[in-house]
């Protein structure tokens, strides 16, 4: 606990606040208004000879200077009056407890000279707490040079000043990146199907980005401190340091059976992060939103989250639950608090001039009415146990969890070294997270962004629970689906084109053995496995296996391949907004138009009655197939790579640059004989 400053220290750091924010005025009146003068000398210049254009110029931007100066200073004092101070009244507790004594603001927790965090501020030493700490996983994919930069480095015109080209590369570079998060899982258990959705989804997401030509950088892992971490550890008979290294395993094991794209898998246990979450914990103390207190109240271990009484409920066996319906238990202890009560109204400023920034639409309102309803401010850090990031200069305690938590976003990316190469992606175009801790993510992860100085991220979408036959997952229901054997049984592909299909995604789904059969055998081998190998089987038997020259298309050969050159915008407005399914819905009807199509002409009967309109029919089939296998890939990567694959597809031209009537597939290319990309899923015989 931070002891109370005498009356004259106090005095003293007031005293120099106003000399510091004084001179910082100053200097910054200085330099504004020699930046006006040398726009002046620039202004007159281009106004050429005209004495009267110099004249103009020279009095209205001298004006300028005057203005900037005044407004500069007067602004300059304005936010030194505003600095907090050491001195400043605690706010209401989170509880409904008796308040406990006003505790003075801790040492670091004091204000700056100016109430801005820190440009940069020198890396704390290595956590030597945590000799467990592992290096990141290398990920599966070579990392691929921005597009953009190199497109402006290989220019033939003539280079501009360097300082133009770097940012103009800059520029282009940020306006083609694209980066997207999971949340990152918390590994006290191993993986179940809803760690696999998200995982699945987001990839699909991702992937989509890549093929239109983005620069993605796509990050997931684990969150590995944490009271639940302890106990799960101690109930196993292994260190905490085991458990977690043990089932990070599993998790990143999960993504790669799934087929999953990651860029980086990230452990909060690194040691890289743990300064990443010092560097930020440092940054909103410097702004004056960490303060030392007394906190009583109900928390959820098992949700790592504090709540108000009202929040929570007494069931029958007179447990309290929180609003997830997880116990919580009554908590006091002495710990650090974020002035989150500070951000409400910028919270609600930020929803209302970014109506995307949280979606659906069912989650933002929920997120606004909470928000509306008072913030309290957030108790940040626990004394009762040591396994998380210590807080600076105050080792005997760590953080809270979701302060930790989520900073992985910025540390997957680079922070805290903003030099990095990787830290152009931020801010992130979207954190994909469940719908369960969407109050995380767009509540506290801003307010802590907007403290530290640090740009927002863009959007947060919050998916829906899976419900097992219409119930929802439990251990001691039995209903605990593992996705290693979901893959095994149905397909890693069949699996994610289920999953993304049937599911609205950002809304709640069901799934069960029959739905997933049904998906399998009537949309995969049905409708697209069999338009693709009753038009590939009878290239290969009637034609030699030879892609046929079209002849002049017809009134029904030009609708067909109209609606397949509309996918693909159909596919980017959905996926802008992260309705997968409705982009999976988009290609499907054209494969569905693509069979009464196929059966329409009849190929079959054209082959004796009029030859040059069944090879006209069969690209058009082909051609059709094409960009169905290219448009699917982001959902089922490895079964659309073997059907373009069988259409003799190169696979540098498997974007979606070739997509929308801007190539067609090449006629006169010798195809490889086909094969049955998605067999029917039969039952399995009792042994």
């Amino acid at each position: 606990m931070a002891t109370r400053p005498k009356k004259t220290a106090k005095k003293a750091g007031k005293t120099a606040g106003k000399k510091a924010s004084k001179k910082s005025a100053k200097t910054r009146t200085t330099a504004a208004r020699a930046g006006a003068r040398k726009a002046v000398k620039e202004a007159v210049k281009k106004a050429g000879k005209t004495s009267k254009a110099k004249k103009g110029v020279t009095a209205k931007a001298k004006k300028g200077v005057k203005k900037a100066g005044k407004a500069i200073t007067k602004t300059a004092v304005k936010n030194a009056g505003k600095a907090p101070s050491a001195s400043n009244k605690a706010p209401k507790s989170l509880t409904k407890a008796p308040a406990p004594k006003k505790a003075e603001a801790p040492k670091q927790a004091q204000p700056p000279k100016q109430a801005q965090p820190p440009k940069k501020t020198s890396a704390p030493k290595a956590v030597s707490a945590q000799p467990q700490a592992s290096v990141a996983p290398k990920p599966p994919r070579a990392r691929k040079a921005p597009k953009a930069i190199a497109v402006v480095e290989t220019q033939a015109v003539a280079p501009p000043p360097a300082e133009t080209a770097s940012q103009t590369a800059s520029n282009k570079a940020a306006n083609n990146t694209f980066y997207i998060t999971t949340a990152i899982a918390y590994p006290n258990g191993n993986p179940h199907i809803g760690h696999a959705y998200e995982a699945i989804a987001t990839d699909a997401l991702a992937r989509f980005q890549r093929l239109d030509g983005k620069d993605v950088f796509f990050l997931t892992g684990t969150d590995e401190h944490g009271l639940k971490m302890i106990q799960t550890a101690q109930s196993e008979g292994l260190s905490t340091s085991e458990l977690a290294t043990r089932n990070a395993g599993r998790f990143r094991d999960m993504d790669l059976r799934l087929n999953v794209s990651f860029d980086r898998f990230i452990r909060t246990t690194e040691e890289q992060h743990h300064r990443s979450s010092q560097e930020i914990w440092r940054r909103m103390a410097a702004n004056g939103d960490i303060y030392l207190d007394n906190y009583s109240g109900w928390y959820s271990v098992r949700e790592e989250a504090y709540y108000a009484e009202d929040e929570t409920t007494l069931n029958e066996d007179n447990v309290r639950l929180g609003p997830q319906g997880t116990p919580v238990e009554w908590v006091e202890e002495n710990s650090y608090f974020f002035r989150l009560s500070a951000y409400q109204d910028r919270l609600l400023a930020l929803y209302d001039s970014q109506p995307d920034f949280i979606g659906p639409d069912s989650r933002k309102n929920e997120v606004v009415s909470f928000v509306k309803g008072g913030l309290r401010d957030l108790s940040i850090s626990r004394t009762t146990f040591d396994w998380g990031v210590k807080v600076p200069d105050a080792p005997d305690h760590v953080m809270y969890v979701w302060v930790d938590a989520l900073t992985n976003y910025i540390t997957g990316v680079g922070f805290p070294d903003e030099s990095d190469n990787d830290w152009r992606y931020w801010p992130a175009d979207v954190h994909v997270i469940g719908k369960d801790i969407i109050r995380f993510h767009a509540v506290y992860w801003p307010a802590f962004l907007m403290s530290a100085g640090i740009p927002l991220q863009k959007r947060v979408y919050a998916h829906g629970f899976l419900f097992n036959r219409g119930e929802k997952m439990s251990k001691s229901v039995g209903n605990v689906v593992d996705p290693f054997n979901l893959a095994d049984q149905y397909g890693v592909d069949q699996m994610r084109y289920f999953f993304l299909r049937e599911v609205p995604f950002g809304q709640d789904g069901n799934y069960s053995h029959e739905a997933i059969v049904n998906r399998i055998n009537a949309d995969l081998a049905n409708d697209l496995g069999n338009l693709a190998q009753r038009s590939l089987s009878m290239i290969a038997k009637q034609l030699d296996g030879v892609l046929p020259e079209p002849g002049e298309f017809s009134d029904n050969d030009k609708a067909m391949l109209a609606q397949a050159d509309g996918m693909l915008e159909l596919a980017r407005t959905a996926m802008a907004t992260q309705q997968i399914h409705q982009a999976l819905n988009a290609v499907w009807a054209v494969v569905a138009e693509a069979n009464r199509y196929f059966a329409g002409e009849a190929p079959w009967a054209l082959a004796k009655t009029d030859p040059a309109r069944q090879r006209t029919v069969l690209y058009v089939a082909a051609e059709v197939v094409r960009q169905v296998a290219i448009l699917a890939q982001p959902v089922m990567p490895d079964s659309s790579a073997r059907l373009l694959d069988s259409l003799g597809i190169a696979a540098d031209a498997r974007d979606f640059a070739a997509l929308g009537g801007a190539t067609r597939i090449k006629a006169g290319t010798k195809l490889p004989p086909p094969t049955g990309i998605f067999p029917r899923y039969i039952e399995p015989t009792a042994s």
